[in-house]
């Protein structure tokens, strides 16, 4: 830290700031529960980016202000004079225009998006290889407004098990088993099983109505929009030479039960689309049964309007040098004062979540129960939302 940015903090009465980036472990003091939830405790980060080409010619300020609008242009102004946004570890002035390739360092009071408070559950820990079972709502690693939240980060503070290498993907929103190796070699081994088509994955969902009872295969490309945060199915007409813009995806899938209301479906995704299995469902007309972002109003008998973790993420803008969110609803405001510092130019205090997060959500009724490849199976018990 310089000896201004330093001198300008202790006058804004911050005091001595600790910086933390990603070489700092998570800590089992570094987390919350409150009300069914686990929080982070909120710290100071720098947050780095470097100058793209179409950025270059702007100045500091209106850089911030155009590309990551989660905050005031006021904000910005005051974060380069107090040296909280610096550029290739300098203060620089408002005026300050960037050129191509500068390292850009934003540093700030981080405020990570609570996670339900359940724990992440060790299945079976080997000398190479550890499966957990993960929790709806945690994120598998480190990726936008999550660091110590999640299933990496916890596993770290809690158990001490560091490094781990997720050797593949679950959605936040879905839980069940995650399969991470121990070392890089053990990972590179299961991906080029993964890739060669050698790992079956099965999964169990809850869906709305009387699945039928024979088995359904579903041969339809998924079309993922990135900016909406949603998949689509795409129907391919070979009489038609219109490219299609999805990707070939096929899931089979088996019931298991039905109570009247819901069935209980085995689904065995072939290949591995973003949202495959909740799209292939919703293409059938038996979608998860709390799945708001692929339920329709007719499907699900309420309102889907309500802002989900889904929802609001598509509708958000994530910086990776602020990482903020905006457009989502207002957090709900507690004193929180006893938990953490409150930092003067930061925007989420003296709320503990960051804004955008109303603390309502709930974990999808889809969960991963089985992976298997040569020689190898890997299980995970099945939740108690399965029991019909």
């Amino acid at each position: 830290m310089t000896s201004k940015r330093k001198r300008e903090e202790e006058a804004m009465g911050v005091g001595e700031i600790v910086w933390q980036t990603p070489a700092n472990p998570p800590q089992r003091s570094d987390y919350i529960f409150h009300n069914g939830r686990r929080h982070v405790r909120p710290y100071y980060f720098e947050f780095i980016a470097h100058v793209k080409n179409r950025w270059a010619g702007k100045t500091i300020v209106d850089l911030f202000a155009e590309e990551f609008k989660g905050r005031p242009y006021e904000y910005y102004v005051d974060a380069v004079k107090c040296g909280r946004i610096q550029v290739d570890g300098e203060m620089v002035p408002v005026s300050y225009i960037v050129k191509s390739s500068q390292k850009i360092s934003h540093f700030l009071h981080r405020h990570e998006p609570p996670v339900m408070a359940w724990g992440v559950k060790i299945l079976k820990e080997e000398a190479e290889v550890l499966t957990v079972c993960k929790p709806a709502s945690v994120p598998v690693h480190p990726c936008g407004q999550y660091r110590k939240n999640t299933v990496v980060g916890i596993l770290e503070a809690e158990h001490g098990l560091a490094p781990l290498f997720p050797i593949h993907r679950l959605d936040r929103l879905v839980s069940g088993l995650l399969i991470l190796a121990r070392n890089a070699s053990k990972a590179d081994l299961f991906r080029q099983q993964i890739e060669s088509g050698l790992v079956k994955k099965q999964y169990i969902a809850r869906v709305v109505g009387e699945f039928p009872e024979e088995e359904q295969v579903v041969d339809v490309n998924i079309n993922y929009n990135a900016r909406e945060g949603k998949s689509t199915a795409e129907m391919v007409d070979s009489s038609m030479d219109t490219p299609t813009k999805g990707k070939a995806a096929q899931t089979k899938f088996t019931r298991i039960s039905f109570d009247g209301v819901h069935s209980i479906v085995l689904c065995e995704p072939i290949t591995g689309r973003t949202h495959q299995i909740r799209v292939h469902l919703q293409y059938t007309g038996y979608p998860i049964a709390n799945d708001a972002l692929y339920l329709t109003k007719e499907a699900s008998g309420r309102s889907v309007e309500k802002t989900t973790a889904d929802r609001a993420a598509a509708i958000s803008t994530c910086s990776p040098a602020c990482d903020i969110q905006e457009d989502c609803v207002n957090a709900r405001k507690e004193n929180w004062s006893e938990d953490f510092r409150i930092d003067p130019m930061c925007t989420n205090c003296p709320n503990l979540a960051p804004k955008g997060y109303d603390g309502e959500e709930e974990g999808l009724w889809l969960h991963c129960v089985q992976y298997s490849g040569p020689g190898w199976i890997y299980e995970c018990p099945y939740p108690e939302w399965a029991s019909l």
